[in-house]
């Protein structure tokens, strides 16, 4: 949490191997944001598409997701989402921090059924969902010690 000002703007990202969802908040309010989807097929153009939200809302540190199995063991996409967190923070010199993914798409997946949208064939929806779910437990963990 080091760097986190009251008014700090979070941007979180739930990588995929496709689609990355993006979620934004700040830690004043403690409520994140589905932002958008990239739509890519590698890091560069992910890092590209990055950069622009970075420039736009210039956050203080950068969430990202970190998959892991329901038994608490880092998922085989765990090194290539840990690869993409680096190359974030050295192209951007941004604190990155991890949180746990866990069931994140799931229950956007659900959240978006229950609401009447969306769903798993909806990626520019679930993906953005996925990605503010993480961004609040971040939120919510990172309050939850004040």
């Amino acid at each position: 949490m080091s760097g986190a000002g009251a008014r700090a703007t979070v941007l979180a990202f739930d990588y995929g191997a496709r689609w990355t969802g993006v979620a934004v908040g700040e830690h004043e309010s403690g409520l994140a944001h589905p932002l958008s989807v990239i739509e890519a097929r590698s890091d560069a153009v992910r890092l590209d598409a990055a950069a622009a939200l970075i420039d736009t809302w210039r956050p203080t540190h950068l969430v990202v997701g970190l998959p892991l199995t329901l038994e608490g063991g880092e998922h085989r996409l765990g090194p290539v989402v840990r690869a993409f967190a680096a190359a974030l923070g050295e192209r951007f010199r941004l604190p990155v921090i991890f949180v746990d993914e866990r069931l994140s798409s799931a229950d956007a997946e659900s959240a978006l059924r229950e609401s009447g949208r969306g769903g798993r064939a909806d990626k520019h929806l679930t993906h953005p969902v996925a990605a503010q779910r993480i961004l609040q437990d971040y939120f919510n963990e990172s309050t939850a010690g004040r």
